[in-house]
């Protein structure tokens, strides 16, 4: 990137909000997959409008450009593999409205998720997406990604309480999409569109979203089982019945990882867990837990059944289920994450594959996730300073995506795409849909600029 393209930047965000220091580039360059690509330079613009002229810019110089918000993906998505220019959006974090009445909120793209929840309890309402991120990740990334969560099985995900973006083009023009009411259709779903994008097709600068009221009560319950398959039937026969607002599982070996962080002593033949959350207000769910009382009652197979007494037990339950992924290393120093999705029926043959393929290719693989939609978390775990375990990690991760597309599954739940899984695009995309993506992004940025090497 050359002077005169850096004195350019400095001119529209500032020169303190323009860093081309080789250690502050260091930053920016990784994500949560442990890859890392150096930037030429980072930019933290505070407005639409710099963000504009920014992409003007780009545009004329053909520059890469790539939107970033915590880092915290896992598929590489904000990652610069290109180099270019890195568009930090932590500046831009305003909550700009909260309409109570109409239970919407505006928010500019670097708000924290978590803080977005923290801002709109107090008057009753509610964001229900929860990525395990939330204390940290962006609404701005969340909607790139198209983020969920533990409560999807209830109140969906991301896309689900996006009502309306702001977006700036490739080439500079700012673009208005959806609505800030319930329904609305005039013209093409363009938000949609936007959503789940990665950074690929413009810049999010402002979100519209749905609040929900605000849950007053909840219940946390806790199952284990000798065996995940009747842990699977058990969702299967639950959600029928019944509306959790979260619904987990561990396999044998995540709750082996975390059996010292659970507030009682594991039992020795317990080999699977389920974590089952209810949730609304007061009455409702004293209503809801009589009924999975009596539901539960009736199925022998659950080895132990136990509600947390406290908000002390509830944290200590989740606090074991959020700890798998960093107890993961115990195992080995590296791994290879993915979050697949197949029909909850699927999930004990899911196990059961990673259970096989961690023997074929001799490496720990386990699985742990949302039940309750499917969605799975499969950790294939390596020393990436052994070229055989790098090899043989390679070959479990695309046998694994061959038996969840065998299974009627899909490659991706809640991650995204960016560059870990586009190797892999085809095997589940026909090539007519590649072809008509691969048109709309030409469409949006025809100079390849937006956040190049990401998907496809």
């Amino acid at each position: 990137m050359d002077s005169h393209i850096i004195q350019a930047l400095k001119d529209i965000v500032g020169a303190d909000r323009l860093e081309t220091a080789a250690e502050e580039l260091q930053c920016y360059s990784y994500d949560g997959t442990g890859q890392q690509f150096v930037p030429e330079a980072v930019a933290f613009p505070e407005s639409t409008e710099q963000i504009s002229k920014i992409m003007t810019l780009a545009s004329a110089s053909a520059i890469p450009v790539v939107p970033r918000g915590a880092g915290s993906g896992m598929t590489g998505g904000s990652l610069p593999v290109a180099g270019g220019l890195i568009l930090a959006l932590g500046r831009m974090n305003r909550i700009l409205e909260i309409d109570e009445e109409n239970q919407i909120a505006i928010v500019e793209p670097g708000v924290i998720t978590g803080k977005l929840r923290e801002a709109v309890a107090p008057l009753g309402l509610f964001y229900p997406p929860d990525p395990a991120s939330l204390k940290f990740c962006t609404l701005g990334g969340n909607v790139a990604e198209c983020a969920g969560g533990p409560s999807a099985v209830k109140y969906g995900v991301t896309r689900d309480y996006v009502l309306g973006l702001e977006v700036v083009l490739a080439d500079g023009r700012i673009l208005e999409t959806g609505v800030r009411t319930r329904k609305g259709v005039v013209g093409y779903d363009l938000t949609r569109l936007f959503i789940g994008s990665e950074g690929t097709l413009g810049v999010i600068t402002k979100i519209i979203l749905r609040l929900t009221s605000r849950p007053t009560a909840s219940k946390t319950i806790l199952l284990l089982f000798a065996d995940m398959a009747p842990a699977a039937a058990l969702v299967a026969a639950m959600l029928k019945e019944h509306t959790p607002s979260t619904l987990e599982y561990l396999d044998n070996t995540a709750l082996g990882l975390v059996a010292d962080k659970l507030p009682f002593v594991l039992p020795a033949e317990a080999k699977a867990m389920l974590l089952v959350e209810l949730d609304g207000d007061g009455q409702s769910v004293a209503l809801q837990s009589s009924r999975l009382d009596d539901f539960l009652a009736g199925h022998k197979e659950i080895l132990l059944c136990k509600k947390a007494a406290n908000p002390e037990e509830v944290e200590a339950l989740w606090m074991a289920r959020r700890s798998v992924s960093p107890a993961a290393f115990n195992l080995k120093p590296d791994k290879i994450s993915e979050d697949i999705v197949v029909p909850r029926s699927k999930i004990p043959e899911l196990v059961a594959c990673a259970e096989e393929l961690s023997k074929r290719f001799k490496l720990p693989i386990f699985t742990f996730g949302h039940a309750g939609d499917g969605n799975i978390h499969v950790n294939i775990m390596l020393d990436k300073a052994n070229p055989e375990e790098v090899s043989s990690g390679a070959q479990a991760k695309e046998a694994l995506f061959r038996e969840v597309l065998d299974l009627k599954g899909t490659l991706s739940g809640e991650h995204g795409i960016g560059i870990t899984k586009a190797p892999f695009l085809g095997m589940e995309l026909s090539e007519t849909s590649l072809d008509i993506q691969q048109q709309l992004k030409k469409l949006f940025d025809p100079l390849n600029i937006m956040n190049p090497g990401k998907i496809f």
